[in-house]
């Protein structure tokens, strides 16, 4: 059996109960190297054979997965945050249901969530923005032209930029060119939860000043939007004039 597991967003304890359960009983890891906090590697029984797949191909981590299997082993296939953002886990996935071997996801914290808590921050707020727009900027692979950032920005909406670190510069003028002012509020979270974690606040205009003067260019993540600012309207939950199922409204 196969388990696609969710590391968390970086510190050893945000991985979910069940996936430190699967990984303590893994026979083989197969786990994201260069993104993965190798502290997880803690949770391995004595034994336990690891792979490193920021050193693999596709047809290695499935190699794997397959010999594992022949001899009836578990395999944890260990992804960064929540497998399901950026993971590549569907090539995979479709490479299984081929081959007929069995797989279940375990889904972990995504490093966007992480980020938020780093912040203390919510980026859905009332009057500011109800909508979380997760993305990344073009580079060695392309996203689709409806997805570049300027037409993403023109939405106004909480926007979380994945893998876009080393390209501050043209982010920032990509947001500018897509309807963001210069100064709207934005911060670069490195390494979120991880115990060497940065959070630098700024503006869209001055994200590449402020990546270049904290020595950022990879592992982090680009947040932008008002929901960083200190304006915004109380939710209607706890609105005492508010009624809800449990609560009645009170004058």
């Amino acid at each position: 059996m196969i388990y696609f597991v969710g590391a968390g967003c970086g510190a050893p304890d945000l991985i979910t109960v069940r996936g430190m359960r699967l990984l303590s009983h893994a026979d083989v890891i197969i786990y994201a190297g260069s993104l993965v906090n190798p502290e997880l590697l803690q949770y391995a029984p004595e034994g336990c054979e690891i792979h490193n797949s920021a050193e693999m191909t596709l047809d290695e981590v499935i190699s794997v997965m397959q010999r594992a299997e022949a001899n009836e082993k578990m395999t944890v296939r260990l992804h960064t945050g929540d497998p399901s953002i950026f993971g590549a886990i569907r090539e995979q996935m479709d490479r299984l249901d081929a081959l007929h071997i069995r797989y279940e996801i375990c889904p972990g914290v995504s490093s966007f969530c992480g980020a938020a808590a780093a912040l203390k921050a919510e980026y859905t707020l009332p009057d500011v923005s109800q909508t979380v727009i997760l993305t990344r900027m073009a580079g060695r692979t392309a996203v689709p032209e409806r997805e570049q950032i300027r037409v993403l920005a023109l939405h106004h909406a909480t926007m979380v930029i994945f893998l876009s670190a080393g390209m501050t510069q043209a982010l920032s003028a990509e947001l500018i060119a897509g309807g963001y002012a210069p100064e709207t509020p934005a911060a670069i979270v490195y390494k979120a939860s991880w115990q060497d974690e940065k959070v630098c606040r700024c503006t869209v205009g001055t994200l590449a000043e402020t990546a270049a003067q904290n020595g950022i260019c990879k592992t982090a993540l680009i947040t932008v939007g008002d929901f960083l600012g200190d304006q915004y309207a109380l939710s209607k939950l706890y609105d005492p004039a508010f009624e809800t199922e449990f609560r009645e409204a009170k004058s």
